[in-house]
């Protein structure tokens, strides 16, 4: 802790350079995919009827998901208010070792692990969100509480793993997701050392064999800061996928460290996703592969040229054979209409792939569709940055709707078209006369 208090004490006495939003990576709104540019939204025989009049779609606010994420995640920040961690980490404990999952495949040990750390994670992300903390800024207060816990609680690898979490997280807060040129020294620095503090926490744990699906994740967030992470990576992950294949945040993360901006390269993606493929088939099918590719094909051109188009577009049909729920159904679908539709980028080679992939929204949404998140959708065309600073949920959400409405009603062009309305019901969307 030495080196990160000298550090802010530095900083923050200082008028220097600190975090800017310049880090956020943004998306060209007016990029859509051309399967859905080339279709205009339906001149409606009747002017005046709203799109929600030909597009009936429940919109749960909010969802069952989100309630159950929320719940888990109170109950946690609620006990660490409370001093009860050690009830909290034995909560923790049992939810990580016994596989508890969300319907959306979000491992409850990793929500309520998060509303541990939450209030100390949140007040630093919120002294960054103009870019620069104000002046004598309580920024190592709630990291130092959260220390001093730590050190009542030795040889509870739940406890260190929340408190390793809180640097990683405060540690990304500092640096953002953008290229690591783009960083200015402090913003460098405070990251290395928050990632350093949570390396030094973990160190006695992580090469231990404690059938911890939360130890191992926190093990392999490590990765994201240190150079020595590209001889280990797919290991790290392959054991990680290993302990929990239901979880497919697992497989998305190896897949983004493994491109060549993190600790990989793109031959070593494409043989990793589909190792994991092989070795999850029972439970996803040729969903591993898509997994695997997720996000890193949505933020790097060659990787996406490089994809396994046909394999990929199976393992999207084989992710919702066998979970068609409603978040992983808007996830997919928000993900190849808005994610890969309004990412071209000019390159030839990916944007032909990406085409594609934007094509698969209409099935998906056709045989799949129940109801509509519209956060996924929001999240869904700024890339799922994790580090997006949202200002207002509410319009947050609004755009996504709005996202979602004008895709979806594309995609029944010819129904609305002909004067018919589209509802969707709990099995799927069915057509009626308007």
């Amino acid at each position: 802790m030495n080196r990160l208090t000298s550090f802010f004490k530095r900083v923050l006495s200082q008028q220097g350079d600190y975090p800017s939003d310049s880090f956020i990576e943004t998306l060209d709104d007016g990029h859509l995919a051309t399967s859905l540019r080339r279709r205009p939204v339906p001149k409606h025989q009747n002017l005046a009827q709203p799109i929600e009049a030909l597009l009936n779609i429940s919109c749960p606010d909010p969802t069952a998901e989100d309630m159950l994420r929320d719940k888990h995640q109170r109950s946690a920040q609620s006990l660490a208010r409370q001093e009860r961690w050690a009830d909290l980490a034995e909560m923790i404990y049992h939810a990580d070792q016994n596989r508890e999952m969300t319907p959306g495949s979000m491992p409850i040990a990793d929500l309520m692990a998060f509303g541990a750390r939450a209030d100390v994670v949140l007040a630093v992300e919120h002294a960054l969100q103009d870019g620069r903390p104000p002046k004598g800024a309580p920024m190592m207060a709630g990291i130092e509480a959260l220390e001093y816990i730590l050190s009542e609680f030795p040889g509870n690898y739940i406890i260190a793993t929340i408190v390793a979490q809180a640097h990683i997280d405060i540690g990304w807060a500092w640096r953002g997701t953008g290229w690591d040129a783009e960083l200015s020294s402090q913003n460098r620095e405070a990251f290395s050392a928050h990632f350093d503090r949570a390396r030094d926490i973990l160190k006695p744990y992580c090469g231990q064999a404690l059938d911890s699906p939360l130890l191992a994740a926190t093990c392999c967030a490590l990765v994201g800061g240190t150079e020595q992470g590209r001889l280990t990576v797919a290991d790290l992950y392959e054991k990680l996928i290993d302990l929990n294949p239901s979880n497919p945040r697992s497989m998305r993360a190896m897949g983004n460290y493994l491109l060549p901006r993190w600790c990989g390269s793109y031959r070593e993606l494409e043989l990793e996703a589909r190792r994991t493929a092989a070795r999850t088939q029972s439970i996803w099918g040729a969903g591993g592969y898509t997994w695997v590719m997720f996000d890193a094909i949505a933020c790097d051109d060659q990787a996406c040229a490089n994809l396994d188009l046909p394999f990929f577009i199976e393992g999207l049909r084989d992710i919702l054979d066998r979970r068609a729920d409603p978040y992983t159904t808007n996830l997919l679908a928000a993900y190849c209409a808005n994610a890969i539709g309004l990412s071209f980028s000019g390159n030839d080679e990916a944007d032909q792939v990406r085409t594609q992939i934007a094509d698969a929204a209409r099935w998906i949404v056709r045989e799949y569709l129940t109801e509509l998140h519209p956060m996924i959708w929001a999240h869904a065309a700024r890339g799922f940055d994790n580090n997006l600073r949202v200002h207002s949920l509410t319009r947050f959400a609004a755009s996504g709707r709005d996202d979602a409405m004008r895709i979806i009603s594309t995609l029944f062009q010819r129904e609305i078209l002909s004067g018919q309305k589209i509802v969707f019901t709990d099995t799927g969307p069915v057509t009626m006369a308007s």
